[in-house]
């Protein structure tokens, strides 16, 4: 469970120090800035990740693994979760956004746990029980309640907006479950998958989304910026994140581990206070409380808790 914890804590954190970013002049400049910048800013976010992770394994002397492991069948498995995860899901969030407004799209979005949790159950067999459940509901009405704001996008095209939604649900909650299935064998490690996970996705955002969306130019005249700088240590914060996300769905399975992820909505708020001076409504704390709360729940097996106690009696 620390892992999972520890994982929302760190996306928390990687949120507000790239919400830094996105606010500054080079993405502000232009009209066509502010609609490249969620695809410039993930595209630099997972290049300068897939760095950090180079660093990583380099450190752990695995490097020499990262090609033996992607022509692994689980290596395979990793690739495809990355665009899922990755060009898929952060795709459809971002066109979400432009098309029916950040409000309607977070609401959406924060489900990607409940549809991840069914997922398992149907593929890995994993089941929750009722309490679980219960307490997954509560962390995701808490995720919609904290994120939603008033006076939404008007928006002539609802249903395409809805539709990108939709397809970053599906695409965040199946990373998750292809990720599980593809660490089962034990044929190669977490890390090893992440780095698979996080060059996959950049590869495919600087060969295919930065040329389609026209973005390259704007993109290496942000690499030389104090924005670029901003985003790496963002970077480093979110391949933390990955790194314990990716141990947690290794450990306790993938609902359980997206259950816990999702608390990084009310760590955001705690760094938000902390690194921003941003004041903190008691709506907000109340709202943070049932997340945590919520997950933590579903992520607690009652019946394990009983047995180890029963076997430290012993």
């Amino acid at each position: 469970m620390a892992y999972g914890l520890l994982a929302g804590f760190f996306w928390g954190l990687d949120t507000v120090i790239l919400g830094i970013a996105l606010v500054m002049s080079p993405f502000l400049s232009t009209e066509q800035a502010i609609l490249l910048a969620p695809f410039i800013s993930t595209f630099i976010h997972d290049f300068c990740s897939s760095l950090w992770m180079l660093c990583y394994m380099g450190i752990k002397k695995e490097s020499r693994k990262i090609l033996a492991a992607l022509k692994t069948r689980s290596g395979k498995v990793i690739v495809l979760a990355a665009l899922m995860g990755g060009p898929i899901g952060m795709t459809g969030y971002v066109l979400s956004i432009s098309y029916i407004g950040a409000a309607y799209t977070a609401i959406i979005s924060a489900l990607f746990p409940g549809v991840g949790a069914l997922l398992s159950y149907i593929f890995l067999k994993e089941k929750m029980k009722g309490y679980q459940i219960a307490g997954l509901t509560a962390s995701i009405l808490g995720v919609i309640a904290l994120g939603y704001s008033p006076g939404g996008n008007e928006s002539t095209n609802m249903l395409l907006g809805f539709l990108f939604a939709l397809m970053c649900v599906i695409g965040w909650s199946s990373e998750a479950v292809i990720i599980a299935y593809g660490l089962k064998t034990q044929e190669i490690s977490d890390s090893l998958a992440l780095q698979i996970r996080q060059l996959t996705s950049a590869i495919f955002y600087g060969a295919i989304i930065i040329p389609v969306v026209g973005g390259w130019s704007f993109t290496l005249s942000i690499l030389s910026t104090k924005t670029a700088a901003i985003i790496l240590l963002a970077a480093l914060f979110g391949t933390t994140s990955y790194l314990f996300y990716y141990k947690a769905i290794n450990k306790i399975g993938a609902s359980k581990a997206m259950a816990l992820n999702i608390t990084y909505s009310a760590w955001s708020i705690v760094f938000g206070a902390i690194i921003l001076n941003e004041e903190v409504s008691l709506r907000s704390v109340i709202f943070a409380l049932i997340i945590v709360g919520g997950s933590v729940t579903a992520a607690t097996d009652l019946e394990e808790i009983v047995k180890f106690k029963k076997k430290a009696i012993i």
